[in-house]
């Protein structure tokens, strides 16, 4: 049987200490990842190039200049480190560089994972991270969280873990929840605001996109690299917090439309809309308040209900302009089959 796929995914706080890679994290991330892998085809996203290489700039202040320097500075120390500790167990890695557009393009996001396949057929783990040194500002992935997302929803993974520096998601109490059957707004709203020094993301990013893959039909835990076995722990639910999968049909293709595709824009749609929509309906010039965000033809967007949630993406049909024109209310926005609920 073909092994399932598991995105582990590093936060830079759980890889780091005084903006030093923490060797005795990656010497378990190794050891458990070594267990693993007889079971598992592993993707590995780690962050960390960037905390690793700011200590050489002086003077580092974070502007995007310095990021790409401490990027470029921090990769192949990174990749170092863990091919260090990996090869006492006799195990390969290949790094992966990634940026937005291999995942938008649906062309170059296949030859992605046919590299992928490749690698594991070869019991080779890749570590992802972003492509910092040349990834363009507007298109860059807001955090690896995203990008461990994306790997998750586009290779079929069964889970995707994200490790970070607090045990999981917390209630008002300070205490860990062990599980959350549906990311809804409730759930969204235990999120702290704050992120770490040295990372982008935080807990409300962690939880919006273990929301997408949940929706998407993959498990999500969020856990921390400071318990005992964490990853092995983490696999099998039994530390940090677990965030259920829900059941869907959705295609590869679909998949991919929700989750790969690089959007561009969004409208504000009525009840009526979101009504249809949920009965696999197409999406109608009539049922649309506002553009809050301009598209060009063939282009995805999303739309969002009357509250603002994000309840769908879409390929759209005709581009923003003549849509805002208003001259045909019964003009289709976007067919049904491109339509992706979320």
């Amino acid at each position: 049987m073909k092994k399932p796929v598991l995105v582990v995914k590093f936060g830079s706080a759980s890889i780091t200490s005084n903006g030093e890679i923490d060797e005795q994290i990656v010497l378990e991330i190794a050891r458990q990842c070594a267990q693993l892998q007889p079971k598992y085809n592993i993707v590995l996203v780690s962050s960390g190039a960037v905390a690793a290489g700011k200590r050489f700039i002086p003077k580092y202040t974070g502007t995007l200049a310095q990021r790409k320097a401490a990027a470029a500075i921090g990769n192949p120390l990174l990749v170092r480190t863990y091919g260090t500790y990996f090869r006492p167990f006799k195990i390969a890695l290949a790094q992966s560089l990634c940026e937005r557009q291999h995942f938008a393009n649906r062309s170059q996001f296949l030859q992605l994972k046919s590299t992928y396949e490749t690698l594991w057929k070869n019991n080779i783990i890749p570590i992802a991270n972003e492509n910092d040194v040349v990834s363009n500002k507007e298109l860059k992935f807001s955090d690896n969280d995203e990008l461990a997302t994306l790997i998750a929803v586009g290779f079929g993974a069964e889970q995707v873990l994200f490790g970070t520096s607090v045990p999981g998601v917390l209630d008002g109490k300070g205490n860990v929840i062990p599980e959350i059957k549906v990311i809804d707004k409730e759930a969204l709203s235990l999120a702290r605001k704050e992120k770490s020094s040295v990372g982008l993301g935080g807990m409300t990013s962690k939880l919006n996109f273990a929301r997408l893959a949940n929706q998407l039909g993959i498990k999500a835990v969020i856990f921390s690299m400071q318990t005992e076995n964490a990853i092995l722990k983490a696999v099998k639910g039994e530390t940090g917090t677990v965030c259920h999968p829900q059941k869907t049909r959705v295609s590869s293709r679909n998949k991919w439309l929700a989750s790969g595709s690089l959007i561009a824009g969004m409208v504000q749609v009525d009840k009526g809309a979101i009504e249809a929509l949920l009965n696999r309906k197409s999406l109608l010039a009539v049922g649309i308040k506002q553009v809050v965000q301009d598209f060009e033809v063939g282009e995805v967007f999303q739309i969002a209900d009357e509250e603002g949630v994000v309840q769908a993406v879409a390929k759209s049909k005709i581009d923003s302009v003549s849509l805002k024109s208003g001259s045909k209310k019964n003009m289709e926005i976007a067919h049904a089959n491109d339509i992706v609920l979320l």
